[in-house]
Protein backbone atom coordinates (compact mmCIF):
# COMPACT_ATOMS: atom_id res chain seq x y z
CA UNK A 1 0.00 0.00 0.00
CA UNK A 2 1.42 3.58 -0.82
CA UNK A 3 2.16 5.90 2.07
CA UNK A 4 3.13 9.26 1.96
CA UNK A 5 2.77 10.85 -1.63
CA UNK A 6 0.67 9.00 -3.26
CA UNK A 7 0.31 7.61 -7.04
CA UNK A 8 -1.12 10.47 -9.25
CA UNK A 9 -2.65 7.78 -11.40
CA UNK A 10 -2.77 4.48 -11.73
CA UNK A 11 -4.16 1.46 -13.83
CA UNK A 12 -4.30 -1.79 -12.09
CA UNK A 13 -5.27 -5.47 -13.55
CA UNK A 14 -4.28 -9.15 -12.39
CA UNK A 15 -1.21 -9.41 -14.72
CA UNK A 16 0.32 -5.99 -13.58
CA UNK A 17 -0.47 -2.66 -13.71
CA UNK A 18 0.75 1.03 -14.25
CA UNK A 19 1.38 4.33 -11.12
CA UNK A 20 2.22 7.54 -11.88
CA UNK A 21 3.99 8.48 -8.94
CA UNK A 22 5.18 12.16 -8.14
CA UNK A 23 8.63 13.01 -6.43
CA UNK A 24 9.09 10.98 -3.60
CA UNK A 25 5.89 8.93 -3.43
CA UNK A 26 6.75 5.74 -1.50
CA UNK A 27 5.33 2.62 -0.74
CA UNK A 28 5.18 0.80 2.37
CA UNK A 29 6.89 -2.31 2.88
CA UNK A 30 4.64 -4.94 1.35
CA UNK A 31 5.14 -8.98 -0.77
CA UNK A 32 2.60 -10.43 -4.03
CA UNK A 33 2.12 -13.58 -4.01
CA UNK A 34 3.33 -13.99 -7.87
CA UNK A 35 7.08 -13.00 -8.85
CA UNK A 36 7.27 -9.85 -11.09
CA UNK A 37 9.45 -7.29 -12.87
CA UNK A 38 9.60 -3.23 -12.16
CA UNK A 39 9.93 -1.04 -14.64
CA UNK A 40 10.55 3.23 -14.69
CA UNK A 41 9.71 4.29 -18.32
CA UNK A 42 10.20 7.94 -17.01
CA UNK A 43 11.72 9.12 -13.42
CA UNK A 44 13.61 6.73 -11.41
CA UNK A 45 12.99 3.98 -8.70
CA UNK A 46 14.91 2.63 -5.86
CA UNK A 47 13.43 -0.46 -4.88
CA UNK A 48 14.03 -1.71 -1.30
CA UNK A 49 14.53 -5.46 0.16
CA UNK A 50 16.42 -6.91 3.10
CA UNK A 51 19.73 -5.72 2.75
CA UNK A 52 19.79 -4.06 -0.48
CA UNK A 53 18.84 -0.86 -2.58
CA UNK A 54 18.16 -1.74 -5.99
CA UNK A 55 18.53 1.64 -8.58
CA UNK A 56 15.93 1.26 -11.89
CA UNK A 57 16.61 3.70 -13.57
CA UNK A 58 15.18 3.18 -17.30
CA UNK A 59 17.58 1.01 -18.73
CA UNK A 60 17.10 -1.57 -16.10
CA UNK A 61 14.31 -3.85 -14.72
CA UNK A 62 14.23 -5.31 -10.97
CA UNK A 63 12.95 -8.28 -10.44
CA UNK A 64 11.39 -9.38 -7.55
CA UNK A 65 10.78 -12.92 -6.26
CA UNK A 66 7.10 -14.00 -5.16
CA UNK A 67 6.84 -13.31 -1.71
CA UNK A 68 9.63 -11.31 -1.09
CA UNK A 69 9.27 -8.18 1.30
CA UNK A 70 10.28 -4.86 -0.69
CA UNK A 71 8.98 -1.44 -0.94
CA UNK A 72 9.79 1.49 -3.50
CA UNK A 73 10.39 5.19 -4.02
CA UNK A 74 10.10 7.54 -6.85
CA UNK A 75 12.88 9.95 -7.48
CA UNK A 76 11.26 12.70 -9.95
CA UNK A 77 8.41 12.50 -11.59
CA UNK A 78 8.18 8.66 -12.05
CA UNK A 79 5.97 6.40 -14.71
CA UNK A 80 6.06 2.86 -12.44
CA UNK A 81 5.05 -0.15 -14.75
CA UNK A 82 4.73 -3.89 -12.75
CA UNK A 83 4.21 -7.02 -14.80
CA UNK A 84 3.57 -10.48 -12.92
CA UNK A 85 4.93 -12.94 -14.25
CA UNK A 86 2.85 -16.84 -14.38
CA UNK A 87 4.73 -19.61 -11.94
CA UNK A 88 6.20 -21.67 -14.86
CA UNK A 89 8.02 -18.99 -15.99
CA UNK A 90 8.85 -17.49 -12.52
CA UNK A 91 10.35 -20.02 -11.73
CA UNK A 92 13.00 -19.62 -14.42
CA UNK A 93 13.95 -16.23 -13.26
CA UNK A 94 16.65 -16.06 -9.85
CA UNK A 95 15.05 -17.19 -6.70
CA UNK A 96 16.54 -13.68 -4.88
CA UNK A 97 15.96 -10.14 -6.14
CA UNK A 98 18.11 -9.11 -8.74
CA UNK A 99 17.87 -6.12 -11.89
CA UNK A 100 18.76 -7.25 -15.26
CA UNK A 101 19.36 -4.40 -17.97
CA UNK A 102 16.40 -3.54 -20.09
CA UNK A 103 17.46 -3.72 -24.10
CA UNK A 104 14.85 -2.19 -26.57
CA UNK A 105 12.75 -4.77 -27.28
CA UNK A 106 12.26 -5.70 -23.30
CA UNK A 107 11.28 -1.88 -22.82
CA UNK A 108 8.83 -2.36 -25.68
CA UNK A 109 7.62 -5.38 -24.44
CA UNK A 110 6.73 -4.06 -20.83
CA UNK A 111 4.98 -1.05 -22.39
CA UNK A 112 2.94 -3.12 -24.54
CA UNK A 113 1.92 -5.44 -21.41
CA UNK A 114 0.99 -2.55 -18.86
CA UNK A 115 -0.47 0.01 -21.83
CA UNK A 116 -4.18 0.60 -22.34
CA UNK A 117 -4.86 -2.02 -25.10
CA UNK A 118 -5.91 -5.59 -24.08
CA UNK A 119 -4.26 -8.31 -25.92
CA UNK A 120 -5.81 -11.00 -24.12
CA UNK A 121 -4.36 -13.99 -22.79
CA UNK A 122 -2.33 -16.07 -25.57
CA UNK A 123 -1.20 -12.42 -26.45
CA UNK A 124 0.15 -11.22 -23.39
CA UNK A 125 1.79 -14.71 -22.84
CA UNK A 126 3.87 -14.77 -25.43
CA UNK A 127 4.82 -11.12 -24.55
CA UNK A 128 5.93 -12.62 -21.46
CA UNK A 129 7.92 -15.60 -22.74
CA UNK A 130 9.26 -12.75 -24.98
CA UNK A 131 9.90 -10.57 -22.08
CA UNK A 132 12.19 -13.46 -20.14
CA UNK A 133 14.13 -14.46 -22.78
CA UNK A 134 15.11 -10.82 -23.21
CA UNK A 135 15.95 -10.28 -19.66
CA UNK A 136 17.79 -13.74 -19.62
CA UNK A 137 19.63 -12.83 -22.73
CA UNK A 138 21.10 -9.25 -21.05
CA UNK A 139 22.25 -11.05 -18.06
CA UNK A 140 22.10 -9.07 -14.22
CA UNK A 141 23.58 -5.38 -14.54
CA UNK A 142 22.66 -4.62 -10.88
CA UNK A 143 23.05 -1.15 -10.01
CA UNK A 144 22.80 -2.07 -5.96
CA UNK A 145 23.44 -0.19 -2.99
CA UNK A 146 24.01 -3.06 -0.12
CA UNK A 147 23.13 -2.16 3.43
CA UNK A 148 25.74 -2.37 5.75
CA UNK A 149 25.21 -4.54 8.95
CA UNK A 150 28.35 -3.19 11.43
CA UNK A 151 27.94 -0.77 13.32
CA UNK A 152 30.59 1.27 11.92
CA UNK A 153 30.28 0.91 8.66
CA UNK A 154 26.93 1.84 9.30
CA UNK A 155 27.94 5.57 10.60
CA UNK A 156 30.14 5.85 7.65
CA UNK A 157 27.69 5.70 5.63
CA UNK A 158 25.17 7.60 7.32
CA UNK A 159 27.62 10.40 6.62
CA UNK A 160 28.02 9.62 2.81
CA UNK A 161 24.15 9.29 2.12
CA UNK A 162 24.06 12.57 4.18
CA UNK A 163 26.77 14.61 2.15
CA UNK A 164 28.11 12.23 -0.99
CA UNK A 165 30.17 14.54 -1.99
CA UNK A 166 32.09 14.37 1.21
CA UNK A 167 36.25 13.73 0.35
CA UNK A 168 37.16 12.40 3.57
CA UNK A 169 39.55 9.77 3.35
CA UNK A 170 38.64 6.51 5.38
CA UNK A 171 41.16 6.75 7.86
CA UNK A 172 39.58 9.85 8.79
CA UNK A 173 36.30 8.79 8.74
CA UNK A 174 38.07 5.92 11.12
CA UNK A 175 38.69 8.14 13.38
CA UNK A 176 35.29 9.47 13.84
CA UNK A 177 34.12 5.33 14.20
CA UNK A 178 36.62 4.28 16.35
CA UNK A 179 37.70 2.11 13.83
CA UNK A 180 40.87 2.25 11.80
CA UNK A 181 41.12 2.54 7.69
CA UNK A 182 42.19 -1.26 7.56
CA UNK A 183 39.15 -2.24 9.76
CA UNK A 184 37.01 -0.64 7.61
CA UNK A 185 38.29 -1.84 4.19
CA UNK A 186 38.29 -5.43 5.31
CA UNK A 187 34.56 -4.61 6.90
CA UNK A 188 33.36 -3.17 3.07
CA UNK A 189 35.13 -5.69 1.07
CA UNK A 190 33.54 -8.99 3.95
CA UNK A 191 30.10 -7.85 4.36
CA UNK A 192 29.62 -5.33 1.28
CA UNK A 193 31.53 -7.72 -1.86
CA UNK A 194 33.57 -4.22 -2.84
CA UNK A 195 36.12 -1.53 -1.37
CA UNK A 196 35.19 1.47 -0.09
CA UNK A 197 35.85 3.91 -3.02
CA UNK A 198 33.55 1.59 -5.50
CA UNK A 199 30.81 1.45 -2.57
CA UNK A 200 31.44 5.53 -2.59
CA UNK A 201 31.17 5.73 -6.34
CA UNK A 202 27.88 3.70 -6.11
CA UNK A 203 26.35 5.92 -3.84
CA UNK A 204 26.92 8.98 -5.93
CA UNK A 205 25.88 7.31 -8.78
CA UNK A 206 22.73 6.39 -6.96
CA UNK A 207 22.44 10.01 -5.99
CA UNK A 208 23.31 11.38 -9.30
CA UNK A 209 20.21 9.38 -11.25
CA UNK A 210 18.07 10.77 -8.15
CA UNK A 211 19.35 14.69 -9.33
CA UNK A 212 19.41 13.68 -12.48
CA UNK A 213 15.34 13.10 -12.66
CA UNK A 214 14.90 16.10 -10.94
CA UNK A 215 16.33 17.78 -13.85
CA UNK A 216 19.34 19.28 -12.89
CA UNK A 217 22.50 19.48 -15.40
CA UNK A 218 25.24 17.80 -15.49
CA UNK A 219 27.64 20.09 -14.14
CA UNK A 220 25.66 20.58 -11.00
CA UNK A 221 25.40 17.35 -10.78
CA UNK A 222 29.08 16.42 -11.22
CA UNK A 223 29.68 18.82 -8.24
CA UNK A 224 26.77 17.45 -5.94
CA UNK A 225 27.57 13.84 -5.97
CA UNK A 226 31.60 14.42 -5.24
CA UNK A 227 33.28 15.30 -8.81
CA UNK A 228 35.72 17.56 -9.37
CA UNK A 229 34.88 18.21 -13.09
CA UNK A 230 31.97 17.11 -15.20
CA UNK A 231 34.57 14.96 -17.25
CA UNK A 232 35.48 12.83 -14.24
CA UNK A 233 31.62 12.41 -13.39
CA UNK A 234 30.39 11.57 -17.04
CA UNK A 235 33.42 8.71 -17.79
CA UNK A 236 32.04 7.14 -13.94
CA UNK A 237 28.23 7.67 -14.73
CA UNK A 238 29.21 6.14 -18.11
CA UNK A 239 31.02 2.88 -16.39
CA UNK A 240 28.15 2.08 -13.65
CA UNK A 241 25.27 2.82 -16.21
CA UNK A 242 26.04 1.92 -19.58
CA UNK A 243 25.50 5.23 -20.87
CA UNK A 244 26.26 9.05 -20.27
CA UNK A 245 24.50 11.30 -18.45
CA UNK A 246 23.49 13.70 -20.86
CA UNK A 247 21.65 10.66 -23.15
CA UNK A 248 20.48 8.98 -19.55
CA UNK A 249 18.35 12.39 -19.64
CA UNK A 250 17.04 12.06 -22.88
CA UNK A 251 16.02 8.83 -22.69
CA UNK A 252 14.24 8.98 -19.53
CA UNK A 253 12.15 12.29 -20.45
Amino acid sequence: MPIGRQPTSSRIWPSGGAHLWPPGGTSADHTHPPGHVVYAAQGVLSVHTEGSTSIVPANRVAWIPAGCPHHHRAHGHTDMRIVFLPPSLARLAPARPAVFLAGALAREVLLALTGPRDRGRAANARLHRVLLDELREAGEQPLQLPEPRDDRLRAVARTLYEQPADNTPLAELGRRTAASARTLSRLFRGELGMTFYQWRTQLRVYHALVLLAEGHDTTHVAHACGWSNPSSFIEAFAAVVGTTPGRYRADTR
